[in-house]
């Protein structure tokens, strides 16, 4: 073995078969606005990424969605032109004209409603689909015409098939319960609407069978539409939909892991309580009112009848005046005369 060198290089020959390294290339960083002369383009790694202008075809071809509100939403130009075409619409591919064709739909509701009447079931199966609609544009306002629709047709579940409506009612559980913010916040109004503008009793038959959906914000937004129906029945209503059937959803709700679904079972019980409490004050107050009446009653007869003998006391005056003024007597005063007739007649004597 050969001995290394004391100042540890190695050999010339064994240093000129060893691989050279390659140099580095450094990139120059120039100024987009000629600080290095020639205004380049900026090549620095700790820079954010320039994004790229959109290029003019790109931005034409997104149209945006405007979501008007029910109130200002004018009438149609040519309504029956638009409810003949309004099926097309909402079963065309372009989800642009699926918007124009529900908001058509919308102004259709508001403004000319008896137009709408004889397409309505097939426009709320219509309306079902676009809601199953991946885009957020398309979906929010097919939720805004539920809105509209339940304002225009308050008892929707006799204007369209049970099928359709049990479709609608479902999808709009669903929507609700989703984590997108807008489309949950307009499926809870569209709920809420349908609160208040349908009759409660088959509404609540509906949503009674979702308050046991495997999903929990669907049980929770079931709970909360029972709630606002229970608020608006009387104790009738809620005898006709069977009160213990009432009291037990209340009490499984009561349970539930989601808060709104408990509030809505306390919701629910409150209605119940204030149902029967207001019942036995319209009572105690017909009862009380009754009593009144007759009092009343009572009070007139009384004073008819001593109308009645004022009556007949004026009547014997005069026929005894009559009577003295037959026999030619000495004329005698009108008291006198009222004097003698009301002195009290001697009885006859029981024979």
């Amino acid at each position: 073995m050969a001995l290394r060198a004391l100042d540890n290089t190695l050999p010339a020959a064994v240093a000129d078969q060893r691989p050279k390294k390659a140099a580095k290339l450094f990139a120059v960083t120039r100024s987009p606005t000629g600080s290095g002369g020639n205004g380049k383009k900026r090549n620095d790694e700790n820079s954010a990424p320039t994004p790229k202008p959109a290029s003019p075809v790109a931005a034409a071809a997104e149209p945006a969605v405007e979501y008007v509100r029910s109130e200002d939403l004018l009438p149609v130009p040519a309504p029956k032109a638009r409810a003949a075409g309004l099926l097309a619409g909402l079963d065309s591919k372009d989800w642009v004209k699926v918007c124009e064709a529900l908001n058509d739909a919308r102004r259709l509701a508001i403004h000319h409603p008896a137009l709408l009447a004889p397409i309505l079931e097939k426009v709320v199966l219509g309306m079902v689909k676009t809601m199953k609609n991946p885009r957020s544009a398309v979906l929010k306002t097919s939720v805004m015409a539920c809105t509209d629709v339940f304002a225009a047709f308050g008892n929707l579940i006799s204007s369209a098939s049970a099928d359709a409506f049990d479709k609608l009612l479902l999808q709009l559980l669903l929507k609700a319960s989703q984590d997108k913010r807008f489309v949950c916040e307009e499926a809870e109004k569209a709920m809420r609407a349908m609160a208040t503008s349908m009759p409660p009793l088959p509404l609540l038959k509906k949503l009674k069978s979702y308050v046991h959906h495997a999903n929990l914000r669907v049980r929770a937004k079931a709970a909360v539409a029972m709630a606002h129906c229970a608020a608006r029945m009387d104790v009738e209503t809620m005898k006709d939909f069977g009160l213990p059937a009432l009291l037990q959803v209340a009490a499984e709700l009561l349970n539930d892991r989601l808060p709104e679904a408990r509030e809505a079972a306390r919701s629910i019980v409150g209605s119940t309580h204030a149902a029967f409490f207001f019942k036995e004050a319209a009572e105690k107050e017909q009862e009380q009112e009754k009593m009144e009446n007759e009092l009343q009653e009572q009070e007139e007869v009384k004073e008819n009848e001593e109308e009645m003998k004022k009556k007949d006391e004026l009547s014997a005056v005069a026929a005894a005046w009559e009577s003295l003024c037959a026999l030619s007597l000495s004329p005698i005063s009108a008291q006198a005369v009222a004097k003698i007739v009301s002195q009290p007649q001697p009885q006859p004597q029981p024979q």
